[in-house]
């Protein structure tokens, strides 16, 4: 009994500092994190949506196992390529594992560049409501004919009105219904809702860098790295992923990296072709990932330009 008792303790415990260090895709995270991890004595928790899944090691640019033997990683290669991950999953293994981080006396660093992610650090990312499959299908019924029937619907079901909801989008039309139909909730009553809620995450205190780079620099890397991951055989590799089932999974398989090279062996284009279309759609994630930093991340976090091979002190990272 007693040893139950700590355990549902150590669980309620408040989480401590925790240290999130982020930025683009090739910025230039990953040495940084080592060298501060190594000098704090933190172990790093991924926040790379991709480096969960086994086997996805070239086109995810996954930490060498050199370096993650100079520092424990957590939440890495924990997945099949075939087994979809959810947000919510991801938040109470996140939890978990910077429990145990920290029930060592460690720091935990969380580290990469999936905004939804990490933002679940800071802020709830989805609500309670889970909805059932005769809901769904209730809601397709009635939406078989056009969308009117379901707006109608909507609108019977908020009488205050849909909360700036676009009625003309079938899609969260269909999500809206959904989840007032299974909740017995308004719009407003699910906002508020989802407003309130919390977890160990979000009520932590945290520390937050945004690494950064000139768009014209970091472009020229995300070339780089795509000639590098080539060279290392990522064609290779997503055959073998292939086999392995990556394909049922649509998270892996339309991964940028992955999603090119699976049209390139199915003959769409040649190799130079397949370099570029990576290149051209990784610039392109990094142009929505630096939008989703500034207009969805605390703006009281550190934002460090790295522009031009700008030396960086540890110190620079986080203030104590």
């Amino acid at each position: 009994m007693r040893g139950n008792r700590q355990e549902k303790e150590a669980e309620d415990r408040p989480l401590e500092r925790i240290y999130c260090l982020s930025g683009c895709t090739a910025v230039g995270k990953t040495e940084l994190a080592l060298q501060w991890a190594e000098r704090e004595g933190a172990e790093i928790v991924n926040c790379d949506s991709l480096l969960f899944y086994r086997g996805m090691d070239i086109g995810t640019a996954k930490p060498t196992a050199a370096e993650r033997a100079r520092v424990p990683h957590h939440l890495i290669d924990f997945l099949e390529p075939s087994e979809p991950m959810d947000i919510g999953r991801f938040v109470e293994a996140a939890i978990a594992s910077i429990r145990e981080i920290q029930g060592c006396g460690r720091k935990a660093l969380v580290t990469g560049g999936s905004g939804f992610y990490l933002k679940a650090f800071f802020a709830p990312v989805i609500d309670a409501v889970s909805v059932s499959e005769a809901t769904v299908e209730r809601v397709r019924a009635l939406m078989e004919t056009g969308l009117e029937p379901a707006v109608s619907e909507l609108r019977r079901l908020n009488p205050e009105g849909l909360d700036g909801l676009d009625a003309a989008n079938p899609r969260r039309v269909a999500k809206a219904l959904e989840r007032c139909l299974e909740s017995g909730q308004t719009l407003l009553e699910l906002k508020a809702a989802f407003a309130a809620q919390t977890n160990a995450l979000v009520e932590a205190p945290k520390s937050l860098c945004i690494l950064e780079r000139e768009k014209e620099e970091l472009n020229e890397r995300i070339g780089q790295r795509v000639s590098i991951m080539l060279d290392a055989g990522l064609v290779a590799e997503v055959q073998s992923l292939l086999e392995r089932g990556i394909e049922r999974n649509p998270s892996a398989c339309n991964a940028i990296g992955y999603r090119e090279t699976i049209a390139y062996l199915r003959d769409e284009y040649d190799l130079e072709a397949l370099a570029e279309k990576i290149a051209t759609n990784t610039r392109r994630l990094a142009k929505k990932q630096r939008t989703w930093f500034r207009g969805q991340l605390p703006e009281t976090g550190q934002r460090l330009d790295l522009t031009g091979g700008r030396e960086v002190e540890l110190d620079e990272l986080f203030d104590r």
